[in-house]
């Protein structure tokens, strides 16, 4: 009854992101090609969730060389990052849309895909994707999954349907033992703590020569980093800056959804400051105060040419992003108060020296200039933050540890014959 409105949803989406027009029959369920080969399939939404996945799938591609990746999503930005981290891989990787959770859709793309396993990033459960795995026998894992205390109420406020989707999974690999005994509570027979596979990702070669340049570009000015900020956070975060920080300070501010640059540029402006784009690719004028980030893809530039970072998300109650990207090229943190969704790892780096919790965006800019006003005490923040990404290492091997037994016992059974190749 719904799906009208979700493709209304579709098209008012698409007035600013026009992506969102496109490939509209593959989120029900059909789509113009299929791979030739065994196939593993991997879903991760968005962007976050795609970066993360990087260390698994070139480790599956490694270990598996005759198999082929389709890699899902939900969103446009998440399958154009797909698309670019995994372009070196060619045909072995395919990118598409995951269908709505409807039991034709889902059944329609398992039938169609023909997977031997499939493999969840993070915790997406969709109930009717579950119950197709379970009724052609495509094991099903989630891996790297996390689960706050807020979103475990979340699932257990729907009962017996979250219970039984959870029970129905083959495996979960979970960050820390927190979660899994969240995930425990909530049905989950099979989870083992795998760690987080954020901490595995290197930060690559290209990202640091371009942070590398754009550090030269800017020159010997100081650098606050507001990164991947979430819309009520860029107006507060901009008035502290002009109240706290001297002119010649740079901030380079990174909105976390690319629909939002205009009207981030929009709020720098009507707040008095002067604003350049990363996209202009030109050198910064001594009286710009604000460089947008309006590029996907660079948050290792951004953050290995910032003097010290401000987490998006942790300003107001959204839960905050990760801090492992900026710790792992040395850039000191500072993250807010609200940071539920990865807890855990806040503190840890908190704990470790790599970064420091401020109660609110004044505060957290107060914060940035004493870490920029002191050499030293960046220089050991940028030390106890490579560190801090060092030691948690290792958890792609566990994950893998995870799934291989699966695909070795993988039996799917699919009641339609493989859908014709065209021509």
């Amino acid at each position: 009854m719904l799906v009208p409105l979700v493709l209304l949803r579709l098209y008012w989406r698409g007035r600013k992101q026009p992506a969102y027009r496109q490939h509209i029959q593959e989120r029900f369920g059909f789509y113009p090609r299929r791979l030739p080969g065994p196939v593993i399939w991997l879903h991760a939404v968005s962007v976050g969730e795609t970066r993360a996945a990087a260390p698994l799938v070139h480790a599956l591609l490694e270990a598996h060389p005759g198999y082929q990746l389709l890699l899902t999503h939900m969103t446009p930005t998440g399958r154009a990052t797909g698309e670019t981290l995994f372009a070196e891989h060619g045909e072995r990787v395919m990118s598409a849309y995951l269908p709505y959770d409807l039991p034709w859709t889902t059944l329609r793309f398992l039938e169609h895909f023909r997977p031997r396993i499939g493999i969840l990033m993070e915790t997406e459960l969709w109930p009717n994707l579950v119950q197709s795995c379970v009724e052609t026998h495509t094991p099903l894992a989630m891996v790297n999954a996390r689960l706050s205390a807020r979103s475990a109420r979340g699932y257990a406020f729907i009962g017996s349907l979250a219970r039984q989707a959870f029970a129905n999974l083959s495996a979960i690999g979970a960050q820390t033992e927190a979660d899994e005994q969240r995930l425990s509570a909530l049905g989950a027979r099979f989870v083992s703590p795998t760690g987080n596979m954020k901490f595995d990702i290197n930060p690559p070669a290209p990202m640091l020569l371009l942070g590398s340049e754009l550090r030269q570009r800017i020159g010997a000015r100081p650098v606050v980093l507001a990164a991947s900020t979430r819309e009520g956070e860029e107006g507060p975060l901009l008035e502290a800056f002009k109240h706290y920080c001297a002119p010649h300070v740079l901030l380079m501010l990174v909105p976390r959804h690319p629909q939002r640059f205009d009207e981030v540029a929009q709020l720098a402006r009507k707040a008095g400051l002067q604003v350049q784009r990363r996209s202009e690719n030109a050198p910064i004028r001594p009286d710009t105060r604000v460089l947008l980030g309006d590029s996907m893809g660079e948050m290792f530039a951004y953050y290995s040419a910032a003097s010290v970072a401000l987490i998006g998300g942790s300003w107001r109650p959204l839960g905050g992003q990760n801090p492992i990207e900026a710790s792992a090229v040395g850039c000191p943190v500072i993250v807010g108060p609200h940071t539920f969704n990865f807890e855990r790892i806040c503190n840890q780096a908190v704990s470790s020296g790599a970064a420091m919790r401020a109660q609110d965006i004044g505060d957290g800019m107060r914060l940035a200039i004493e870490v920029m006003d002191h050499p030293g005490r960046r220089k050991i923040m940028a030390g106890a933050g490579i560190r801090f990404a060092l030691s948690h290492r290792g958890a792609t091997g566990r994950t893998m540890d995870l799934i291989t037994p699966l695909l070795k016992i993988a039996r799917p059974r699919y009641r339609r014959p493989p859908a014709p190749q065209p021509g």
